[in-house]
């Protein structure tokens, strides 16, 4: 008399191999999480970038005053805290999640995060 199923050997070769590839997965997702993080906070800045600009046209000067923008930051991500100059500013950002990740831009000035990046691009360290 023939039984049918698995023996013990192969099914502790699938467990294995599952876990193997478990193994493998499961980091590769903790970071694509981080980097879902960080893209937040560069489109919030890309997003301040345009909110500035469309105040500047009308009034011919920046503000540091988020509200006045009418800008909302993403969630999970810190209201943008902004610096003017004359003619210039600079924003930083970070996220609840991300301990020692900021973002920056510079506009008409260099990024306060990192300095070799073009002006009106966001960067982080």
């Amino acid at each position: 008399m023939r039984r049918k199923g698995f023996t013990l050997i192969e099914l502790l070769i699938v467990i294995v191999i599952i876990g193997i590839l478990a193994a493998i997965a499961i980091p590769k997702f903790a970071n694509t999480k981080s980097k879902a993080y960080v893209t937040a906070m560069k489109s919030d800045l890309r997003n301040l970038v345009s909110a500035e600009e469309s105040l500047f046209s009308d009034s011919a000067r920046y503000t540091s005053n988020v509200t006045s923008l009418g800008f909302k930051a993403s969630t999970g991500v810190s209201a943008p805290a902004i610096v003017t100059y004359p003619g210039a500013w600079v924003a930083t950002n970070s996220h609840t999640q991300l301990t020692g990740t900021t973002c920056g831009i510079g506009v008409n000035t260099t990024n306060p995060t990192v300095t070799t990046a073009g002006e009106g691009e966001p960067s982080c360290k």
